[in-house]
């Protein structure tokens, strides 16, 4: 059964913004795959309140999605060897 899911990632600010457009592309291809991408939402980039690798700052990025619980996993797997993301979080929502 499929479940809503929310989730929020960190962007490398270093990055051009063809190369953000790219990382969100993957993830939201990987979403569409297993699941269903509903909205985007590009919040650009803010300051961090602590610095994560170096970074001061970090483009941000809201997705809720659909998905079967055991591709939960995957996601956070794919989050954690794309070097482009700094921090991520995924909530499950009521």
């Amino acid at each position: 059964m499929k479940q809503k899911y929310e989730t929020i990632i960190i962007i490398n600010p270093k990055l051009t913004e063809e190369e953000v457009d790219n990382t969100i592309s993957k993830i939201e291809k990987f979403m569409n795959e297993n699941g269903r991408a509903k909205n985007v939402e590009k919040w650009g980039k803010k300051k961090l309140v602590y610095p994560i690798q170096k970074h001061t700052e970090g483009y941000y990025v809201l997705i809720n999605f659909t998905s079967d619980p055991e591709v939960i996993d995957e996601l956070q797997r794919i989050y954690n060897i794309t070097e482009e993301i700094i921090k991520h979080i995924i909530i499950k929502k009521d």
